[in-house]
């Protein structure tokens, strides 16, 4: 039944690709953990996923990792249970793990200006392409993923609004700011010079590689290739970080927050509510860097010393 609950995922869910292969990952290293034990994938009871859970945690698996796997075994058994193939569903009582809520890296909007004229300074067709993926990502925040996979057609004729189908199959309107259409006009002059064959002439980023447009791996490393050339660590770079970069610095400048998730494509406010964290970080940090009273005793200046004078003989007191 495994393959007819990705079918059913995809089909009903709308879940992307690369969704049904970590939960194709996810389920098979469970039902492995089943097999050493004995067990078999669809017979699964609450205590060997909580064995499993016990085997995810000694192995140091993240807590964030764990909740995931949890999450695709939920999906899992739900639809066996729905589909009559199971009388209980054994992840009823299955607590999820507690995760700690990590930050988000971010980039100053000095590093981003930086980036774009790193690859502003580059020339030919490949370096107009650069630019326009790095303003896109910028100015709307799409996942890597979105932007890799956008039609020709998603572009409005006056190119001042992106339609994205985003997760859950869900389609919503994206802005394109100034920068970004001129980074966008610019590669469309040029972009005819990518397309070779009829499949790929739909695709506003189309490649010669087997899916016909540009992957988010190949977006990844032509970052990772310009950042060092833009003075930044390529540790700190990825097309998500462009990603959060956008949200957060709108969130900044006084964005409203219901008009930043559903930019973002985001279901729940509680996901975007994360860069009012960002934000409450970085002003504690201007304030612990800024602030007198924020340092240290040790490195605040000295009081003032108020002069001695000796007393004299016959001074009152």
């Amino acid at each position: 039944m495994l393959d007819a609950f990705l079918e059913m995922m995809a089909a009903e869910r709308g879940a992307a690709r690369h969704t049904l292969d970590a939960y194709r990952r996810d389920l098979a290293d469970f039902a492995g953990f089943l097999t050493r034990r004995g067990g078999a994938l669809p017979e699964a009871t609450g205590d060997d996923i909580r064995a499993y859970l016990a085997d995810l945690a000694a192995r140091g698996m993240r807590s964030s990792t764990t909740a995931r796997r949890l999450a695709a075994i939920r999906q899992y058994y739900r639809f066996l249970y729905l589909e009559g193939r199971r009388r209980d569903d054994p992840t009823t009582h299955i607590d999820t793990p507690k995760q700690s809520r990590r930050l988000p890296k971010l980039l100053e909007e000095e590093e981003i200006e930086a980036l774009i004229a790193a690859a502003r300074a580059k020339e030919g067709p490949e370096a107009l392409r650069l630019v326009a993926l790095l303003e896109l990502l910028y100015a709307t925040g799409l996942r890597v993923s979105e932007l890799v996979g956008l039609p020709l057609s998603a572009l409005a004729p006056d190119r001042t609004v992106l339609t994205v189908r985003g997760k859950g199959n869900k389609e919503r309107m994206v802005p394109v700011g100034s920068a970004a259409r001129e980074a966008l006009a610019a590669w469309l002059g040029v972009r005819p010079y990518y397309v070779t064959e009829p499949g790929r002439q739909r695709w506003l980023f189309p490649s010669r590689g087997r899916s016909g447009h540009l992957t988010r791996q190949r977006v990844a490393q032509l970052l990772k290739t310009l950042a060092p050339e833009a003075g930044i660590d390529p540790a700190r770079l990825s097309p998500h970080v462009l990603r959060h970069a956008f949200a957060s610095h709108l969130v900044a400048h006084g964005a409203d927050l219901r008009a930043v998730q559903a930019m973002l494509g985001h279901a729940d406010i509680a996901t975007t509510q994360i860069y009012t964290h960002v934000q409450t970080e970085r002003l504690a940090a201007v304030v612990a860097r800024h602030h007198p009273l924020a340092r240290p005793a040790s490195a605040q200046a000295p009081a003032p010393v108020e002069p001695t004078v000796k007393a004299r003989k016959g001074d009152t007191p």
